[in-house]
Parts: structure tokens; C-alpha cells; sequence
């Protein structure tokens, strides 16, 4: 066999051979062989270089999600990858397709606890998919191929590959593999008319979808079957995007913080369509609502990965179909049912709810989500980290076919704002909005300099109370007048976005919200809007005592 390139030439050839076409990381000494490949074909691979391994973790993950392909990361050993862990785990929980290359050390070194040494196999075992080293420089093509089929099957996930840096420096003769092929799993006929003649018998069906791996053909397709069928609709955590909330069908988000109106109606179902989800600990309220190992409800549970069906809930009905040959199948079908009665409650108690929201102070963020429900752009893609902040767009706004929404479901704080700069670096021409609380925002704040740095137009609002406001909430209610460590002493956040060249605005009152957003919008820049809201609110539902 001819030696004709490095190791780290013909890995950057796989990735172009898969289609990569972004990727994100933080520059390390281990993988500069990879670096200096990748200046060759800048042309072909933008590589976003973060300001935190964390940060390009989170954007690498956003990426999967908005995108469907692997987001690819690239970092370097020890605590680059640890850095970079809190990503991987979001890939995970949110079920996204990615791949995490971290820079090795020599493989003459290992087991000697070396600079920067880390097992990758025990450290990031239990949080990926697939982790993996390439020992011998021939088999980084089958080694590559078999990372991106791994993070796209069954239920999509992050696979991390580990790179010894003299491997990478290592000649040799082999060529990059083809793209690889994906095939999603389809129900059979039996199994899917069996499915749709338990749910035509249901009297108060409800369907709950969620999950990765959707088309946008899969998300058409899922609307055509909740049209044609009439049936409620809840989504599963973070997963607002993949329904029109603006339709009657659609009941709420099944979710951490779950309104109790949905509680009722989940509980009161006596058939519960689990499309695409993992009946996991926050959709089905630490599986109160749905109980292992056989639920009260009659189950369908479908699942492009065979290990989700059963795992937890025994299903009446068990499909093993990915979200988009399960709902291209079910739009063709004729239902004639009527739940009417039944979606219709549903569907006011979730009206109601957003009527019901408790604010104090000069800024009413009530009034401001239904300011942006009017004025956002069609195909605007939202983002968030963590926190109680996050209720304000996963039940105040109402998402539809074209908006997107990058959020963690590992409830990770600090996603939002690399999640924004993802999606702004793949769709610089869509409109980008981040929410993000006080505490939140600084998690991953020193990503305004990506942001500036790239000219991104994203739109940042700070929603500041001066705490870590969920956390207070849980001491308000397990050790009431006994706060502690939940107080913050933020920057000021105006001053920090105009230091990077960033537009920056506070608004302390309703009516100064919309000329400020109007005015980010028309800055020609990335900017940062600072909302002061009364820290009285510590939810949307509840004020302090």
C-alpha cells in the first residue's frame, strides 16, 4: 500500500466524503495534523472555533438537532473533553446525532498518567453512544464511517472518537469511505393497523410526540395525521417545535414544570399514543402519570430504536418505526373518529393556562411573548438553556411549521447562547432568538466573543431577576426564609454586549420591550437585550411569599 497522506489528512477526507460541511472545537496541540488539514479545505469545512470547549460541545449538539447530520467537535485530550462532556450529554438526553474527536496522547505514553491523560472509554462510557480510539492510521476510514452510522441509527446520539496525535502524524495509503447510508425502521402492516384500530377504539386518546431524527417531511407528515385524525396533542420536553401550536389539536408541553391542567389530561386518557419518545422521567412526572411496568392508560409506543419499546412501560402496542416512516403511514390513513369534545377541553385548559400566568413589576413578560408571537419572523429559530426563565418560550410562544427550538432536555444551563450561534453559522439569513436567565447567560456568556468575532446577528434576551431563580424556588419551598447560595451580583450585561461591538439595550418596562427588540433587529449586529424582571417572580405561575 502506497503512503501517500497523514492520518489527520485522510480524516478530515472522510468528514468531506460524509458531507461535513461545519464543524466546531477549541484548537489543541493534539490534533494540529487534523488543524492543518482543515486549512486546505476552508472552502468545504467552516470551522467555528469557540471560546470554551463546552460552548463548542453545545453548538456541535444544536447543530445535530437543527440539522439531522452529526455536529462534529473537535477539542483536545484531558480538559478539553471534559469540557466538552456537557455537550455529549446533551446530545444524549436530547437524542441528537454527534461526534466529539478529542486529541490524544502518544500512544507510547499511555498508562502513565501522562499530561492531559484521560481514559475516554470509562469517562465517556455511561454518556455516549459509541466511544472509541484509532489505533492503526489504516482504519480511520471504517472507524469514521461506522462513528457517523452509530450517531444516526436507531435512536441518533453522540459518538466520541479519540485520536492519538502520533497516529494522526502516521502515513499511509487508505482512502476515505463513502457517505454512509441510513435506513429508518418502517412498522409493518400488522403491527401499524393493529396500532390505528386500538386508537380508533379510544374514546380520550392522546397523542405525546418527542424524540430525534425528524425530517421536515417527517414533521409535515405528523401534522397531515393530527389533522386528519383530530386527535390532542401534547409535546414531550424541548420538543415544542414539532407541531402547530396554533391548531385546536395542540394541548401542551409535557415537560418539567408540567401545568397541572396536563397532568389531568394525561392521567384521564385511556389511550396514550407515545410517538417517537422515550417515556422518560420528565414526560411522564417521575412516571406518575404513566406507571412501570404497565401503564393504567392503554400504550402505543413507537420508536426508531428497538431498546426504547419496553424498557421502561410495558405498551399494548409496540412499534418499532423511525418518527418518519411511522407518520408518512399514518397521514395516508382514514380515521373518521371524533374527539372533539375531548381535544376541546384539552385545548382550553392549555388557552387557560397561558391566560393564568402571575406577574409583578413594570415588565410583564405575559406581554411580551404575545408581542413576539405577532412579530417574530415565520421561520425564526429559538433557543434556551435552562432554568425557570425557560417557561416563557416553551409555553408562552406559539411555535408552527417553520420555527425551529434548540434546548436542552439534560436541563443544561448555559446552552442557549452557543445553541444560537450554531444555528446562526448554518442559516446566517434565518432570524435567531435566545432566551437566557441571569445565572444561565453567564454560564457560557464569554461566546459573545464568537458572536462577535463571526458577525452574528443573533438576539439575546436576558431574562434577569438577580438569582438562580429555579433554585430558589425549590428552597422557597422545602426550607422557606432559608435562601442561601441562590443570589446573584451580575454584570452590567448592556455594557458587557456594547464592549464586544454588540447592540445592547434595558428594558425595565412593558412598552420599552418592542422598540428595543425593533432596534436589535435593525443594529445589523448580534445584541443583547437585558429584561429586569421583578424578582418577585420566581415562575410564571408563582410569585414569592
Amino acid at each position: 500500500m502506497h503512503n501517500s497522506t497523514t492520518g489527520g489528512r485522510l480524516l478530515v477526507s472522510c468528514l468531506i466524503n460524509q458531507r461535513v460541511s461545519h464543524a466546531f472545537g477549541v484548537p489543541g496541540e493534539s490534533y494540529l495534523e487534523v488543524l492543518d488539514a482543515l486549512y486546505d479545505v476552508q472552502d468545504q469545512i467552516k470551522l467555528t472555533i469557540a471560546r470554551q470547549e463546552g460552548g463548542a460541545a453545545f453548538m456541535a449538539e444544536a447543530y445535530g438537532k437543527l440539522t439531522g447530520q452529526p455536529g462534529i467537535c473537535f477539542v483536545t485530550r484531558g480538559p478539553g473533553a471534559t469540557n466538552a462532556s456537557i455537550g455529549v450529554h446533551t446530545a444524549m438526553q436530547n437524542s441528537s446525532p454527534m461526534i466529539l474527536f478529542v486529541g490524544q496522547i502518544g500512544r507510547d505514553m499511555r498508562d502513565r498518567e501522562a499530561f492531559q491523560e484521560i481514559d475516554f472509554r470509562a469517562f465517556f462510557g455511561s454518556v455516549a453512544k459509541w466511544v472509541t480510539e484509532i489505533d492503526q492510521v489504516d482504519r480511520i476510514p471504517e472507524t469514521v464511517a461506522r462513528a457517523f452510522s452509530v450517531a444516526l441509527s436507531g435512536r441518533p446520539g453522540p459518538v466520541v472518537v479519540s485520536l492519538p496525535e502520533d497516529m494522526l502524524r502516521e502515513k499511509t495509503g487508505a482512502i476515505a469511505a463513502p457517505a454512509v447510508k441510513i435506513s429508518e425502521p418502517a412498522a409493518n402492516d400488522g403491527d401499524l393497523n393493529a396500532a390505528c384500530h386500538l386508537l380508533r377504539r379510544a374514546n380520550k386518546p392522546l397523542l405525546i410526540v418527542g424524540g430525534g431524527g425528524w425530517s421536515d417531511t417527517g414533521r409535515r407528515d405528523l401534522q397531515r395525521f393530527v389533522d386528519a385524525s383530530g386527535i390532542p396533542v401534547a409535546v414531550a420536553f424541548r420538543s415544542q417545535d414539532l407541531i402547530d401550536h396554533r391548531k385546536d389539536s395542540y394541548v401542551g408541553d409535557a415537560g418539567v414544570g408540567m401545568s397541572g391542567y396536563l397532568r389531568d389530561v394525561i392521567a384521564g386518557a385511556d389511550t396514550v399514543f407515545a410517538l417517537n419518545i422515550r417515556l422518560g422521567e420528565s414526560t411522564t412526572d417521575g412516571w406518575s402519570l404513566l406507571t412501570p411496568p404497565r401503564a393504567r392508560q392503554k400504550l402505543i409506543h413507537s420508536h426508531g430504536s428497538d431498546r426504547e419499546l419496553g424498557k421502561i412501560i410495558q405498551p399494548e402496542m409496540a412499534l418499532h418505526a423511525g418518527p418518519n416512516q411511522l407518520c408518512k403511514s399514518l397521514a395516508t390513513q382514514v380515521w373518521n373518529t371524533d374527539w372533539k369534545n375531548w381535544r376541546h377541553k384539552a385545548r382550553q385548559a392549555f388557552l387557560a393556562m397561558q391566560g393564568s400566568a402571575a406577574q409583578e413589576g413594570a415588565l410583564d413578560m405575559r406581554a411580551a411573548c404575545a408581542w413576539m408571537r405577532d412579530n417574530l419572523d415565520d421561520d425564526v429559530i429559538v433557543t434556551n438553556g435552562a432554568g425557570n426563565f425557560s417557561v416563557w418560550p416553551s409555553k408562552f410562544l406559539m411555535f408552527h411549521t417553520k420555527m425551529r427550538l434548540l434546548a436542552p432536555q439534560s436541563g443544561a444551563m448555559g446552552a442557549g447562547v452557543p445553541a444560537a450561534v450554531a444555528a446562526a453559522v448554518r442559516y446566517p439569513g434565518r432570524q435567531i432568538v435566545c432566551f437566557a436567565g441571569d445565572g444561565d447567560f453567564q454560564m457560557t456568556m464569554n461566546e459573545l466573543g464568537t458572536v462577535a468575532q463571526l458577525g452574528l446577528k443573533v438576539i439575546i434576551l436576558i431574562i434577569n431577576n438577580g438569582m438562580f431563580g429555579t433554585i430558589r424556588a425549590h428552597q422557597e419551598n422545602a426550607y422557606p426564609a432559608r435562601v442561601i447560595a441562590t443570589d446573584l451580583v451580575n454584570p452590567d450585561f448592556v455594557a458587557l454586549a456594547r464592549s464586544f461591538g454588540l447592540f445592547g439595550r434595558r428594558v425595565d418596562t412593558t412598552k420599552e420591550f418592542a422598540p428595543a427588540f425593533q432596534g436589535a433587529v435593525n443594529s445589523g449586529t448580534g445584541a443583547v437585550i437585558d429584561l429586569r424582571v421583578n424578582p418577585a417572580n420566581l415562575t410564571a405561575f408563582r410569585n414569592l411569599p
